[in-house]
């Protein structure tokens, strides 16, 4: 759809932070797309690419590393990810995987809204 804002896809199998999430970013204006582990996300960005990427690393099924090595082999670098994890050495998960960011758990709503912001607005 011409003009339609992308969306804002966030890959996490907690699916309270995948409420929240949806909600803070939508309260924001962004469209939001969830998936709870990597498959479902590949399947979503077969569909429509989004703007950026919120992805959690440890999930169940397929985790946040092999999602990132599957996108990136498939669309490169057509959308900037953002690690979210809960790991103490969140910008190392993020640098593993050639992330553009990272936000640790437990983050700050603001850095949310800033750091999508920042990579959607970028990409649109």
């Amino acid at each position: 759809m011409a003009g339609e804002r992308q969306a804002v896809l966030v890959v996490d199998d907690d699916v309270d932070l995948l409420e929240m999430l949806e909600l803070l970013l939508e309260g924001a204006g962004y469209r939001v797309v969830t998936a709870g582990e990597g498959r479902e996300a590949l399947q979503k960005v077969a569909q429509e690419m989004p703007g950026m990427i919120l992805l959690d690393m440890k999930m169940p099924g397929m985790n946040g590393w092999q999602f990132a090595h599957e996108f990136r082999a498939k669309y490169d670098h057509c959308a900037p990810i953002v690690v979210l994890t809960a790991a103490e050495d969140a910008r190392r998960r993020a640098e593993e995987i050639g992330a553009e960011g990272y936000l640790g758990k437990p983050f700050d709503i603001d850095d949310v809204i800033r750091i999508v912001g920042r990579h959607v607005r970028h990409n649109s």
